[in-house]
């Protein structure tokens, strides 16, 4: 039987960089998710005051393997 899969949208935002930026989502998303297994950049943004980047944003998806969903239904 195939794996079954949830996938999350997040944005997030880092004043280093957009890899710092994708830490931290999945940093965050850690702390109330379980079985994480991977992340995909759908757009990256940039906040710009007076010719300079000042945020660096992300909006992504997050897919987590639902628990039970490996094997399920196998005897």
């Amino acid at each position: 039987m195939a794996k079954v899969v949830k996938v999350i949208e997040l944005m997030s935002e880092s004043a280093k960089s957009w890899e710092d930026a994708a830490q931290s989502a999945i940093r965050e998303a850690s702390r109330t998710l379980r079985n994480i297994r991977s992340l995909y950049v759908k757009e990256m943004t940039a906040s710009v005051e007076n010719g300079r980047i000042t945020s660096y944003r992300l909006n992504s998806k997050v897919t987590l393997e639902l628990e039970g969903s490996r094997g399920a239904g196998k005897k």
